[in-house]
């Protein structure tokens, strides 16, 4: 027979270790998510056909250092960054505009601090250099311009494969029903310590070329995105359910540049 009060004990024990157990695993995602990746996933077209709706991100946290933006909540700990690291052109950033600095955007970095940007006819100069642009077969799917006809038949739309100066390619869609601004643009002059950031759907994008979104500060810059770790159609991740014939299983992984 057990001493009186043995089994309390062990009981009471049993809860101590459970919450130790938790309370680690929460300090141990915490860290993870604060200083080494974020999960990020996709609610908008605008990176199409680079991320779509539904895509699930890991985004590196230390690859351009630390500002208040790095920790939950933004608390106001100290201006700038630290260990910083200069973003490269090409890259695909989580940040925050400068007009909203509590929603996430996720935009491509095009200009660098001191360029020159500008739109012509669609086609991107970065100081007064047009950028490589070679014609691709149509994007054919659900309107990526206008999210709201998504149940329309499939459209066709104008597909070309940009590179810029540091050899980083990618897919952008150019929309036929745009002729004027943000096709053609006048030229924005990044100011130091600033990016301008564009978003793949070119037509169906808020981003640098509007007042809304501006030229980013490095400090709003959150981190780069590294890899789809996930992808479903149509619905959240949590809705395991769909997972058989909605998870988009080509896309997973897919290293991101």
């Amino acid at each position: 027979m057990r001493p009186p009060g043995e089994e309390t004990r062990k009981k009471r024990g049993e809860f101590v270790e459970t919450v130790r157990t938790v309370v680690s695993a929460l300090i141990i995602a915490l860290v993870i998510r604060t200083f080494l990746f974020q999960p990020f996933n996709i609610p908008s077209g605008s990176m199409e056909p680079t991320l779509l709706i539904g895509d699930y991100l890991f985004v590196s946290k230390f690859a351009y250092g630390y500002s208040h933006f790095s920790f939950p909540f933004s608390p106001p700990l100290f201006p700038g960054r630290v260990l910083g690291a200069q973003p490269q052109r090409g890259d695909i950033a989580v940040f925050r505009p400068p007009s909203n600095e509590s929603t996430d955007f996720i935009k491509r970095i095009i200009g660098l601090p001191s360029d020159r940007i500008q739109v012509i006819d669609g086609v991107v100069h970065i100081n007064d250099v047009a950028v490589k642009r070679e014609p691709m077969p149509d994007f054919v799917g659900q309107d990526p311009c206008r999210p709201a006809a998504a149940s329309n038949p499939p459209v066709h739309v104008k597909r070309w494969r940009e590179t810029l100066p540091n050899g980083v390619s990618y897919e952008t869609l150019q929309c036929a029903a745009y002729g004027g601004f943000p096709d053609t643009t006048s030229v924005y002059r990044v100011p130091p310590g600033h990016f301008f950031m564009m978003g793949d759907n070119r037509e169906n994008s808020d981003d640098s070329r509007f007042p809304e979104v501006g030229f980013v500060p490095f400090e709003n810059l959150i981190g780069r995105a590294q890899i789809i770790f996930f992808s479903i159609e149509g619905g959240s991740a949590w809705q395991v359910w769909r997972w058989p014939w909605a998870v988009r299983w080509g896309r997973i992984p897919t290293l991101l540049h």
